[in-house]
């Protein structure tokens, strides 16, 4: 191998470099300088003869001068190395623009490899050749995993429009869930970041519910768990009003299945009287076909309160629930479910235009996951 020409302070680093690093062989530190591993054995051989004061035995072409010839070979050499280099980041420049740029990198090494080699271009760009390699060898299995997302976000895309752009993560998760796809909600979260959809967020707005002092009072059942392990166990209820654009208002009663997190009934009337919510019950019996043993959780309002109320939960053979009285909290899920059907079907809007169109609407809604 041609010898090059290396000033006396390079010589001594590499050796220091050397016997700094226990365990290492002289070739892999020669590889790391850029230098013949016979040409730095003799640089370690005359530093130790020096310091005991013995001859070194170093071969002859460490000792001998370098010709003219010899160093602009190898000048010449080095040139050629530096314009390769030049060229490969000048083709690898347009792979970097990306987002994932590790990834980026694995392809250009692929695109290229024929050209450049993998072990040139891993080292001009800075790439472990075992990372190449396992990313190559694991292509199948991405490209697995891309179909099925693609799968994932055409289900995503029918329950998103079909929910009119309102549901998110949660509630998606939920249908997806309820049609046999036990998939993970990070992952709906990730696939719907990819296609660019999101649920619906806007202003939440409040209101306040009047007691009867009057009423009858039932203790808090649920202690603001709303999660329930079987259908038909736990509902909730509340009352809500619906703006028109004649400025009239009308009301909707709900009664909301815990386990589901969808309607089993619900009413729309012109009034609050006790009669709504009423109907709302016995549509939840009529859907279910029986509400023997399950709990009903509702606010301190006076619908829930009055005594025909409370005899036909009786009839029903259902055990009534109420949370503390003002306390929203208490009745979160009923609370969530109304303020979220107000805010996604409005979608910003003051008013609905009239109200033919509310009950297929009402009917298809399920609460958000919360």
């Amino acid at each position: 191998m041609v010898m090059k020409h290396y000033p006396p302070e390079f010589r001594a680093e590499a050796v220091a470099l050397y016997r700094s690093r226990p365990g290492v062989t002289i070739k892999s530190v020669a590889d790391d300088l850029g230098v013949n591993h016979e040409t730095l054995r003799n640089w370690i051989r005359l530093e130790d003869a020096q310091r005991t004061g013995a001859p070194a035995a170093t071969t002859a072409s460490a000792s001998a001068p370098v010709s003219p010839e010899d160093e602009n070979a190898a000048l010449r050499r080095r040139i050629r190395e530096l314009e390769e280099e030049r060229d490969i980041l000048r083709k690898a420049a347009k792979y970097f623009g990306g987002r994932d740029a590790l990834v980026n990198r694995f392809q250009f090494v692929d695109d290229h490899q024929r050209h450049h080699g993998v072990k040139r271009l891993c080292q001009v760009i800075g790439l472990a050749r075992s990372s190449y390699y396992h990313w190559k060898t694991t292509a199948p299995d991405r490209a697995a995993r891309a179909a099925d997302d693609a799968r994932l976000a055409a289900r995503i895309r029918v329950i998103h429009r079909d929910s009119a752009g309102t549901y998110g993560v949660p509630r998606i998760t939920a249908e997806l869930r309820d049609t046999g796809d036990p998939v993970n909600h990070k992952r709906v979260a990730r696939v719907m970041r990819g296609i660019g959809l999101a649920g619906l967020r806007l202003r939440r707005r409040h209101r306040t519910t009047l007691a009867d002092p009057a009423a009858a009072k039932a203790p808090d059942l649920l202690g603001r768990d709303f999660t329930a392990d079987t259908p038909n166990t736990r509902y909730v209820g509340d009352i809500t009003y619906l703006p028109i654009a004649d400025g009239t208002f009308l009301y909707l009663a709900t009664v909301m299945d815990l386990c589901s997190r969808r309607l089993a009934g619900w009413a729309v009337a012109d009034h609050m009287r006790t009669d709504l919510v009423l109907d709302a019950l016995h549509a939840a019996e009529r859907t279910r076909g029986s509400l023997a043993g399950a709990i009903f959780h509702s606010d301190h309002g006076a619908q829930y309160g009055a005594r025909a109320f409370a005899d036909a939960c009786h009839a029903a053979g259902v055990t009534r629930s109420m949370g503390a009285v003002g306390s929203s909290a208490d009745n979160a899920a009923a609370e969530s479910l109304n303020a979220s059907f107000k805010r996604e079907t409005l979608q910003g809007a003051q008013n609905w235009a009239n109200e033919t169109w509310l009950p297929q609407f009402v009917a298809t809604r399920r609460c958000s996951a919360r």
